[in-house]
């Protein structure tokens, strides 16, 4: 059996080689004089349990520990400090730590601290499994859908987890490319190496540069010091390049030269660094009409799309809304702390006939707002927010004179104009609105302010409602 994996890390030759001496019995010792070092060991070996000094050249001990543990499956950190500074051990348990040992160290005790922490890594480890295995039942890491689309999606990704090629995500926004791409790595063989997400349409190129390769100490005005570079945090793990067609020509010559080489230079620097690096890239946009039209390079174009997913819009997947529904409720009564049975029969029906063109973010977003302002124990046709309903009224009309006829008021509410629409239809809809208005005011115990507030209008635009239906509260 291999042996556990221990790195220490203190600037001090003589501590770092006395320890290593006294525990290679029993473990693999790895060795870093400095922080810096220590994060590059961690990033690309395979470390159980860190014991780490506080005080070094360069970074500190705490910020050390703060970067190990927001990695995703990290090592125990354990601090060497000196004896009686308990406020800074306690700081450093906040920022992740396991525990700590103080100067002069009692061999003994280290190497029970350690073979406890050693216990508590398998415990997480194990897990961290379960819960991928849970995920994987459940949706395939969050993938939740049954339609052929779908179906063929996470066949797909199945396929493709194992390999190592690159795979283009494209999509309309909101369609869960990121989700898609989390799911690859997590059934892949890197799962337990990071996940790192950048962002390309929020920064501009020269900070989209040093983000992807890093820069070092002087590289520009205020680079005070080195910065590692996403490519260098996703070795051995993926890096996902979201809104990959927003990046501008010298980004995009440099990204080829990683992704055919393998290699990059951090800006400013001279030294090539080698990466292993999976990249995923997203995108909202067409990018061969880009490539026609001389916006991205073809054969950056081509280096991406080794394996293409489309993830189609939700409107093309309407079987998918309800299980969406549901698995979002669940979300979002845990994370707010409600009691919520589930929708109303007629709530599911306007939901689930709403086009979402915001798709399953829109979806997402719009079930949390219900649970938010409900007080009930099931999601209602009143809990719909009015926007929807809006929305989903003038769909029905589909491309005739409603719009230009109906009542512009913002608050007007659902099936507030007349147009062309026809008298059955437009009864009806007034008849939704005004049972949607006077629940409203019921479930508000009478209080217009409220009520307005839960149906999305104005008070003004309810009490001419109220006057219109001849309603009283």
């Amino acid at each position: 059996m291999n042996k556990p994996t221990v790195l220490i890390v203190d600037d001090e030759r003589n501590t770092r080689e006395g320890l290593a001496k006294a525990f290679s019995h029993k473990y693999r010792v790895l060795l870093a004089e400095n922080a810096d070092r220590g994060m590059e060991i961690v990033r690309s070996s395979m470390v159980d349990i860190v014991l780490t000094d506080l005080r070094m050249p360069g970074m500190d001990g705490l910020t050390f520990i703060r970067r190990v543990t927001s990695m995703r499956e990290p090592p125990l950190v354990i601090l060497i400090t000196a004896y009686g500074n308990v406020r800074t051990a306690v700081e450093a348990m906040k920022e992740g730590a396991y525990d700590y040992l103080t100067k002069p160290l009692d061999l003994d005790n280290a190497e029970m601290v350690i073979d406890r922490g050693l216990a508590t890594r398998i415990l997480r480890s194990e897990h961290a499994q379960m819960r991928r295995e849970l995920d994987r039942r459940d949706g395939l890491d969050g993938i939740i859908g049954v339609s052929p689309a779908m179906n063929r999606i996470l066949e797909t990704v199945r396929q493709v987890a194992p390999a190592r090629s690159t795979i283009l995500l494209s999509g309309e926004s909101g369609t869960g490319k990121e989700v898609v791409a989390q799911a690859i790595h997590r059934l892949s063989p890197r799962s337990g190496r990071p996940f790192v997400v950048v962002h390309c349409a929020s920064l501009n190129p020269n900070l989209l540069e040093s983000e992807l390769f890093g820069h070092e100490k002087g590289a520009y005005t205020g680079a005070y010091e080195r910065q590692v570079g996403r490519f260098e945090m996703a070795d051995s793990g993926t890096l996902f390049l979201d809104e990959i067609g927003e990046i501008d020509a010298s980004t995009q010559i440099k990204l080829l030269r990683v992704l055919e080489t393998r290699k990059f230079e951090r800006v400013g620097g001279s030294q090539l660094i080698e990466t292993d690096a999976r990249v995923i890239a997203a995108t909202n946009r067409q990018l061969k009409e880009l490539v026609r039209e001389g916006k991205f390079r073809e054969d950056l174009y081509y280096r991406l799309n080794v394996v293409g997913i489309e993830i189609p819009p939700l409107r093309e997947r309407q079987e998918d809304v309800v299980l969406l529904l549901d698995h979002f409720l669940k979300l979002s009564c845990a994370e707010n702390g409600k009691n919520i049975n589930g929708f109303s029969r007629d709530a599911l029906k306007l939901l689930a006939a709403y086009p979402w063109p915001g798709n399953v973010r829109e979806l997402r977003n719009c079930v949390e707002r219900m649970v938010v302002m409900s007080r009930g124990s099931t999601l209602t046709v009143g809990d719909v927010p009015l926007d929807v309903q809006r929305a989903l009224a003038d769909s029905l009309d589909g491309d005739d004179q409603f719009a230009d006829n109906r009542d512009v008021d913002a608050g007007g509410g659902v099936g507030a104009g007349h147009g062309k629409r026809g008298a059955g239809d437009r009864l009806n809809m007034e008849s939704q609105e005004k049972k949607l208005i006077a629940q409203a005011l019921e479930e508000c115990d009478g209080n217009r302010t409220r009520a307005a507030e839960r149906l999305g209008i104005s008070r003004r635009t309810l009490h001419r409602k109220l006057n219109l239906y001849g309603l009283h509260a």
